[in-house]
């Protein structure tokens, strides 16, 4: 009896040591630590996101594309200048003769193929306006994922130290039991056992703090993993604000995922009508004006205007074969359209279920917490005074800390659905802004 006593007050000395490490650590890692708020995160988000980057510059692109297009309904101007030397055979004498000239070329008429371009390329812009706010959608929701992580697992540093402390404390009194001959040897292996499996959380715990920092660096648009402290509270939305159910159908028009379709289908509206205007003649208004002479500046001058078409006679049926790809294009667009509202629908309606569902167990679970707690002070008294079994208590103190694991998961849970609703419904890293 006297050597096993001896070998549990070497594991509490371990223990002691672990917990002098693990505090050890944690002091030389909270030195190192930055914390950041919610509205931190998303302001170095906006800066510093790859993706959001790479938005703006598709962006910009579509912008350009529709300058491109608006340059073709301006004038087309062109200068030249152009010397010669000649010799002729007959006579044997060598002239020089010099040249200048202004063209311009303006469109007249081309069945409003270039019209039509140009709100293709407007509606295109938009839609990739559009596209950028799906992508700070998403960047949201990923950022405000990592967010809602490394709060867990900050909270769930504390609370398995908690454990730890009150699973020691359950093996201090089985122990004192066990030695007085009150207790058997299996209720000792087993209080030793849930202090190793407490220990072994807290250090889980403390690994889960560098996966969630490297996360959340990922997701702030940071190269490096950087040893971030996240601050917040496990709330969401201000009271009232998830009471009424909204109108999807109403909602969904405002969403820029939805509005994003409509765009590219609008767009491809355009290209249709564009592809299409190529079988009419094209008009264009020609004028020209310029000198030519023999000396450097001579003082002839020239000048010219008139009215040129074309008109398509036979290309191989490449433009009924361009219609007919345009008219596939507009049809799938409108498919997309259509796809796309209904699955939207649908996400939205599972988001607020999700969400609701969320609110509500932390609830229930916040109530399963209560009760463990008090029926755990009431057991702990009795077993200390030996009015219950070890197995009944233990199975008490084990309830206690599943609750409190389950309240942590619920609250957490929480906001990682209140995360999917926003998202769903279309909100930006602009959201948290209103």
């Amino acid at each position: 009896m006297a050597r096993f006593v001896y070998y549990n007050r070497e594991n509490m000395k371990n223990h002691g040591m672990l917990i002098f490490i693990s505090l050890f650590l944690g002091v030389s890692t909270a030195c190192a630590q930055e914390t950041l708020t919610w509205e931190e995160c998303v302001r170095r988000a906006k800066k510093n996101h790859p993706d959001l980057i790479s938005a703006a510059e598709e962006v910009k692109q579509a912008k350009a594309d529709l300058d491109i297009e608006i340059s073709a309904m301006l004038p087309d101007i062109t200068g030249g200048a152009s010397g010669k030397r000649a010799r002729t055979s007959s006579a044997g004498k060598t002239g020089n003769t010099y040249s200048y000239d202004i063209t311009g070329q303006h469109l007249i008429f081309d069945g409003f193929k270039t019209s039509s371009e140009v709100s293709g390329a407007l509606k295109a812009l938009q839609a990739q306006e559009y596209t950028y706010k799906v992508t700070s959608s998403e960047v949201r929701l990923n950022l405000r994922g990592a967010f809602v992580k490394l709060l867990k697992a900050q909270e769930l540093i504390a609370l398995t130290e908690q454990i730890a402390e009150r699973r020691e404390q359950n093996l201090e009194l089985v122990k004192l039991r066990y030695e007085a001959g009150r207790e058997h040897k299996g209720s000792l292996l087993t209080a030793e056992a849930d202090l190793a499996q407490a220990e072994f959380e807290v250090a889980q715990a403390q690994r889960s703090i560098t996966l969630a920092q490297r996360e959340l660096s990922k997701e702030l648009g940071y190269g490096k993993m950087k040893a971030w402290k996240a601050k917040g509270s496990f709330s969401v939305e201000p009271d009232g604000e998830y009471d009424l159910k909204p109108d999807f159908e109403n909602l969904a028009l405002t969403t820029p995922f939805l509005k994003e379709l409509m765009a590219k289908k609008e767009a491809a509206r355009y290209g249709l009508q564009s592809e299409e205007a190529d079988f009419f003649p094209q008009v264009y208004l020609n004028t020209s004006i310029g000198k030519s002479g023999s000396s450097l500046l001579p003082q002839g001058r020239q000048f010219s205007a008139g009215v040129s078409m074309s008109f398509p006679i036979f290309e191989g049926g490449s433009r009924v074969s361009e219609v007919t790809k345009a008219r596939s294009q507009f049809e799938q667009a409108k498919a997309d359209e259509e796809s796309g509202r209904d699955s939207l629908l649908l996400t939205m309606e599972t988001t607020w279920k999700d969400l609701l569902d969320a609110m509500d167990t932390v609830e229930v679970k916040k109530k399963f917490l209560e009760a463990a707690e008090e029926r755990a002070k009431i057991t702990t008294a009795q077993y200390e005074k030996g009015l219950t079994s070890f197995d009944d208590w233990i199975i008490i103190e084990d309830n206690l800390v599943s609750a409190k694991k389950n309240y942590l998961t619920a609250q957490a849970d929480m906001l990682s659905s209140e995360a999917y609703w926003i998202q769903a419904i279309g909100g930006t890293l602009e959201y948290d802004e209103k």
